[in-house]
Parts: C-alpha cells; structure tokens; sequence
C-alpha cells in the first residue's frame, strides 16, 4: 500500500481531477468538492476520499484534514486546486464575485494550509494551482488575476516561513487550458493555440505531470518557485 497521502482540493472535474487521478497511481489520495459529483471520479478510483466541503466556510478547512487523518492518518502533499473565475466589469458595483474569488483563491489555501500544518512532517509539499493570468492580467478578469498574484506572493513568503520546517511550498501557473467539461468555442481556442509557442492548447495531463514533479524528491531544493506550464504563452 503507498505511503504517501496527498489532498487536492477541487479534486473532483478539471485539472483537479487529472491530478487527483495521477497521483492515486501511487499515493493514497483525498478530494475536496463543492458542488460537482465526485461519483465519477470514484467510479475509477474508489480508495479516493472524497470530503464535500465549501472552502469559502471558515469551518471547511478544519474538517478537510481532519476527514483526512481519520482515514489515512496521516498527510504529506497538499495541493491547493479549488479556484473560483469570473468576469469582473470594471465598473461593476457588486463585490459579491470579488469578495468570492478571493475568499477562494487565496484565503482558501490559507486555511487549508493552517489547518494542515500540525500534520505536517520535514519533507512535505505544498503545490498552489495559480495561473498565467497572474503576470498576464486576463481582459475583463483583473480581479482573478489579482488573486492569482497574490497566490504567488503568499507561495513564496510561506516557502520562507516552513523552509527551516523542511516543507517546501510551491506553484505551477498554467496557461491556456482546454476545458473537457466545458469546451471553449472553436475561435477561442484557435487564439490561444496562435499565441502559444508550441502551437497547441495545454491539457490537464501537462498541470498533474508539473505537480507530480514538484510532489517528487527530484525537486526536493525547489521552493518559492512559480513553475509556468503554458508551453510559451503569450512570450
């Protein structure tokens, strides 16, 4: 049976799928969800925990780990997937999306990490999803973006807080991703493929082989980094 235990958060469509999915090939693996059927995601792995949990609540963090010792006693790998995006008008004067993508996208991993320290043994990882949109502000999505940014910046000052722990804390930035659930229209699609080097759309597999890396002893002297897997976007 693996040793190691890893917690993804968003774990159960996306790129938080494809991660979870990787990394149960040799980890036992716990999920969080909100509001999308992890069902089949267990269909294929059914040793996977599957916590449902709104990481906007102050007590959903708390529980998470908790969940996730009771079952496997212990945790090695943390990674922060659960994302919230949307359009945010400059203009606009309703904050509720703002205050919402924040809560989510970096208050969330703080809560989740603070709640998971106590675990947290020399040689853990923290991998943070953030994303491109960070130093390539999105149009019409600032605040997304902000958030990501400030993902970033809180990655590395808590690499330097739990680098004399021995936990290293980093963050893979993807580009352009395509959306199995919800595709993007064929046009979309095409622009981002023209502004990639690589001539390609990302997929999901691209973000779980970068979080794998980051969850292996091969990085095991890389922290504070932000690893962009975007296949040269917008260089």
């Amino acid at each position: 049976m693996p040793s190691r235990v890893a917690l993804i958060t968003g774990g159960a469509r996306g790129l938080g799928r494809t991660i979870a999915q990787d990394l149960a090939t040799d980890a036992r693996v716990a999920i969080t969800y909100h509001t999308t059927d992890p069902g089949p995601l267990l269909a294929e792995r059914p040793e996977i925990l599957a916590v449902q949990a709104d990481l906007t609540d102050p007590d959903a963090a708390p529980d998470v780990i908790a969940q996730t010792i009771a079952r496997f006693g212990r945790l090695d790998v943390l990674v922060n997937n659960a994302g919230s995006v949307a359009s945010t008008p400059s203009d606009t004067r309703d904050f509720t999306a703002h205050r919402a993508m924040l809560d989510v996208n970096v208050v969330g991993p703080m809560a989740m990490l603070a709640a998971a320290l106590p675990h947290l043994q020399p040689g853990a990882r923290v991998i943070n999803i953030s994303s491109t949109n960070a130093t390539l502000p999105a149009m019409g999505a600032a605040t997304y973006s902000a958030s990501k940014a400030a993902l970033n910046t809180w990655t590395k000052g808590m690499a330097k807080e739990l680098g004399p722990r021995g936990i290293r804390v980093n963050a893979v930035a993807p580009g352009a991703i395509e959306h199995l659930e919800s595709p993007r229209p064929d046009d979309l699609v095409a622009k981002f493929v023209e502004m990639t080097a690589l001539g390609r759309i990302g997929r999901s597999e691209d973000i779980a082989a970068a979080v794998r890396f980051l969850a292996s002893d091969a990085a095991g002297f890389i922290t504070g980094e932000i690893l962009n897997v975007n296949g040269g976007y917008r260089l």
